[in-house]
């Protein structure tokens, strides 16, 4: 219980920083749904899906290869966070970079970028199917079987503080960019970890306003992911606005439970050319049909 009341802390030193401005909560660009999906989604992600998926990935490892429980308690902690690095880090960037370029997934990916602000509060927003799949969790349920779990519960504080800090209002690189001598090491951090900057940027409303990423800037730990696979852009910038452009909207239950609940929409009415007749003393009566309206999703270049 003690890395999970470390996170706890974590989390809310970034809070009361966001809050020592006055816009934790109630932000200029909040809408009712906000406070809905990231209360929900949050509780369902530490109170369901993560214990559920670390349990069923341990069962199905005791059950396939029971020989193999705890067999790496023993190996040297380098090779632990390797493994982790890669299987959980590593394997939550293609997750996260194949979401923003099929249509189902990012249905469950949008939640996060619904938010039309970068807060402390949207770390965890998203659909319960995003976390139920991704293939990250079950990968770390299975190397905490084979004897990583010490080491996961450290590496686990350490991912969810520089993701915290990622997505919080509050911008604590702006001091690296901001001093000249620290120049040097922004260069080596941004390159490493994710910063405000560089998250900020996938969050971005604009695609071309010069500082948004939406196709890139997917790393959650590690920044390296994107260095090394080519989705990088690095600008010392922030974006001035930040969600999604071109969606139909999503009431807070379709955000975290599509596809069991979709928005009802209301049919698009158009009206075709009207036609005239013969005799000039007669009304032009148009021919309309309505047409339902498509969902489809629109990203951003």
């Amino acid at each position: 219980m003690g890395y999970q009341w470390a996170i706890l802390a974590v989390f809310i030193m970034f809070a009361l920083l966001e809050a020592k401005n006055g816009k934790l909560f109630k932000k200029a660009t909040e809408v009712s749904d906000d406070g809905k999906v990231e209360l929900i989604g949050t509780l369902l992600l530490f109170i369901v899906t993560q214990p559920l998926v670390l349990f069923c990935s341990a069962t199905m490892m005791a059950l396939a290869f029971p020989q193999y429980q705890g067999i790496l308690v023993d190996s040297p902690i380098l090779l632990h966070i390797a493994l982790l690095l890669i299987f959980d880090d590593m394997m939550q960037y293609w997750w996260h970079r194949l979401s923003h370029s099929t249509r189902f997934l990012y249905n469950l990916h949008r939640a996060h970028h619904n938010a039309k602000y970068m807060s402390v509060r949207i770390i965890y927003r998203n659909n319960f199917f995003y976390y139920l799949f991704m293939p990250s969790l079950w990968f770390s349920g299975a190397l905490i079987y084979l004897g990583l779990g010490w080491t996961y519960a450290f590496y686990l504080v350490i991912k969810l503080t520089v993701i915290t800090g990622a997505h919080a209002e509050w911008k604590w690189d702006k001091r690296l960019y901001n001093i000249r001598w620290l120049h040097p090491v922004a260069w080596v951090i941004e390159r490493t970890i994710s910063t405000p900057s560089t998250h900020s940027a996938h969050h971005g409303l604009k695609a071309d306003d010069g500082v948004t990423n939406y196709k890139g800037n997917y790393g959650n730990l590690l920044f390296f992911w994107d260095v090394l696979f080519g989705t990088a852009k690095i600008t010392r910038q922030y974006p001035a606005q930040y969600g999604i452009e071109g969606m139909f909207y999503a009431n807070w239950k379709e955000q975290l439970i599509w596809p069991l609940y979709k928005t009802p929409r209301k049919p698009k009415v158009v009206q075709s050319p009207s036609t005239k007749v013969n005799d000039a003393s007669q009304p032009l009566i148009p021919n309309t049909k309505q047409i339902p309206t498509s969902e489809t999703i629109e990203s951003k270049a």
